[in-house]
């Protein structure tokens, strides 16, 4: 074939592949659905490992992990009398709480105030406010004494917590023992005061899917500052820091 006739039989292939399909090959070939190409998700990115520290050694957890609950769980082995915690008490305490928890200055009050609770300016003492023995000495071995806190043995957070119970008459014999067997069970007199949150059937009527959000009422008035009324301790005489 001449390079002429090459030329021409080129031309004419092209131009028939470029003639769109008219009719009924151009229906069928828009009947089929393109084919989907597959994408595949990244993979997500992996952890980086920053080398620093290491995993906490069980007892290392352990000397940490020192809450106890409400029903006893937590408590370690120990035990303490109120007599003993007498002792303890006018040491590492009084200097706050004065020799009976009484209270020194501005410093919590600890014991009394049985019946006050529905007063106007109720005395929320561990006797008359306190829901569980437990709890007491959960706060007793975790907090205080207050500026060195962890600072005391199990058995004289024990003995402790029976000379706050004795002062509040939970307690009758100064020389009852106190231990983790038998704290859990101590009734506090207002035990009975406390109940669970029952504010979804108690305050359900008050909710509302259009709350008040703008001028709902009239704007609050500031009657005192805490800096003025100075409700805060200053006295110069606090617990030693050993």
């Amino acid at each position: 074939m001449s390079r002429s006739l090459s030329l021409i039989a080129g031309l004419a292939a092209v131009a028939l592949v470029a003639v769109p399909l008219t009719g009924a090959i151009a229906e069928k070939a828009a009947s089929k659905p393109a084919k989907a190409v597959a994408t595949q998700p990244a993979p997500p990115p992996a952890p980086v490992k920053l080398g620093l520290g290491r995993p906490a050694l069980p007892e290392e957890v352990h000397a940490w992990d020192t809450d106890v609950r409400p029903d006893g769980v937590g408590l370690p082995k120990g035990k303490g009398t109120a007599k003993e915690g007498d002792v303890l008490f006018q040491e590492r305490c009084s200097t706050c709480h004065g020799e009976f928890g009484e209270g020194v200055g501005r410093y919590p009050v600890l014991s009394g105030g049985l019946g006050t609770l529905t007063a106007d300016r109720p005395d929320k003492t561990v006797g008359s406010y306190w829901p569980d023995a437990t709890t007491v000495y959960d706060y007793i071995s975790r907090a205080m004494p207050f500026g060195n806190a962890r600072s005391l043995t199990a058995d004289e957070a024990y003995a402790l917590t029976a000379y706050l119970l004795n002062m509040s008459d939970v307690i009758k014999d100064p020389d009852f023992e106190l231990d983790q067997s038998n704290l859990a069970k101590v009734k506090m007199p207002n035990a009975d005061g406390f109940y669970d949150d029952d504010r979804e059937t108690s305050e359900k009527q008050f909710w509302n899917k259009n709350p008040c959000m703008k001028n709902c009422g009239p704007a609050p008035k500031v009657i005192g500052r805490a800096i003025s009324v100075d409700v805060t301790p200053d006295e110069k005489a606090g617990p030693r820091v050993d």
